[in-house]
């Protein structure tokens, strides 16, 4: 089990000596040792053993300081929160973290406390920190990502705000303690699965209420884009993911995407006028796959690494053809995604699979659902008879449905803020 930073050099320097003169089988020995103990890399246990002291104050050439307290601040936090990381993985986040952060207002409103061992706060200072939570109004966790702590627990609210329907209520109705201590936690519980509840909806509700909201967007990231995308239908996700399957009711209930693009290999073959492609970090059998049945593919994270680009690529697009996972499908939750709903504030259609949102968000023109192929033929034919009058739909309902002031304005009203 890793220690903290002090317990660690006290254990280095107890065996430093040992592995000094060690011969090359019992320095192995002591590495495994070590790494067990600490948690360290192995790489970075043999640097750490074959440190040497400094020959003097003067021996060490002083560099310039690249960056101001507040960006040290900053990397730091990130550091610490990507489990210290080497440089050269947290060097490829930096000219993300700290330009969004400055653009949107947030240079000197944010925090990083680490609660470990010689953790330490970043950013507000934890008496800032301990001020805001007493005088906010209320605590919003959005994705449950946030664990309740005590000094969570002051905060006036403790409002929850699910992005993924099914898993959390199948966990309560199976009688999951750490689920259920977890939301009882909170006092108010939103969802993205804006249809639970419903009669058609097979999600289990029990021993909580769940209220209804969606995913929202800053409508004026997405202004000043051309008002036409290009030749090609595209998404970005995931192919295939593990571990997140439930098993409820005697079913299992799927978490992965790649089950449900299968069921639709097929399009391009039936579309041969319309290009497609897929943005997803794949192997070569699942590249082979998708080349054999006409799709063009992407890496994704190239994509999605940086936000600019990430919004590049969906303006650049003809429109967003995508699945969604059988555990927002099958049970009818009601849920649509927040990339989708950029692709509509893009101006650029939406051709997604039914989840039960039609109920909910205008479909038929700007947005389809499908659970055909035939669904999904005419939606392609119905944009193509009128792109631009489908891509002006599209931002109109991204204007009407998902703009952040309206979704988070009712979120609040309805939380009784």
């Amino acid at each position: 089990m890793p220690r903290a930073l002090g317990a660690r050099r006290e254990i280095k320097a107890a065996v430093a000596e040992r592995y000094r003169v060690a011969g090359r089988a019992e320095k192995g020995r002591i590495l495994d040792e070590l790494c067990k103990v600490t948690g360290w890399h192995r790489k970075h246990a043999v640097r750490a053993l074959a440190d040497r002291p400094a020959a003097g104050p003067d021996a060490r050439q002083q560099r310039t300081s690249t960056y101001g307290v507040v960006v040290k601040d900053a990397l730091t936090a990130l550091w610490e929160a990507s489990d210290r990381i080497c440089g050269k993985r947290l060097k490829v986040m930096i000219p993300t973290l700290l330009p969004a952060l400055e653009r949107h207002g947030f240079a000197e409103r944010w925090a990083f406390r680490g609660k470990y061992p010689n953790g330490k706060t970043y950013g507000l200072s934890e008496t800032r920190i301990d001020e805001l939570y007493r005088e906010a109004e209320a605590f919003l966790n959005i994705t449950g990502a946030q664990e309740l702590r005590e000094e969570h627990m002051v905060c006036k609210r403790r409002i929850y705000v699910e992005s993924d329907p099914f898993a959390s209520q199948a966990k309560v109705a199976l009688g999951n303690e750490g689920m259920i201590k977890t939301l009882a936690a909170h006092d108010t519980l939103f969802s993205f699965g804006e249809n639970l509840g419903a009669d058609d909806c097979d999600v289990p509700i029990k021993k909580f209420k769940w209220l209804a909201t969606r995913q929202p967007v800053a409508m004026e990231l997405w202004d000043d884009l051309p008002a036409a995308g290009g030749s090609c239908y595209n998404t970005v996700t995931t192919w295939h993911n593990k571990g997140k399957n439930i098993d409820y009711g005697g079913e299992t209930w799927y978490w992965t995407k790649d089950r449900e693009f299968e069921k639709v290999l097929s399009l391009p073959q039936q579309r041969p006028s319309v290009q497609f492609e897929l943005a997803a970090t794949v192997d070569d059998s699942v590249k082979a796959l998708l080349r054999d049945n006409g799709w063009r593919q992407r890496d994704s994270i190239d994509i999605s690494r940086d936000a600019g680009r990430y919004r590049e690529y969906i303006a650049g697009s003809r429109g967003e053809f995508t699945v969604a996972r059988d555990q927002y499908v099958r049970p009818k939750t009601g849920w649509f995604s927040d990339r989708s709903a950029c692709y509509l504030a893009a101006g650029r259609p939406v051709i997604t699979q039914e989840t039960g949102f039609s109920k909910f968000l205008p479909a038929g023109k700007g947005l389809f659902g499908f659970s055909t192929m035939d669904d999904i033929l005419r939606a392609i034919d119905c944009i193509e008879s009128d792109y631009e009058g489908n891509c002006r739909a599209a931002r109109e309902i991204a204007a009407e449905y998902f703009d952040a002031e309206k979704v988070v304005g009712s979120l609040m009203e309805r939380a009784g803020l």
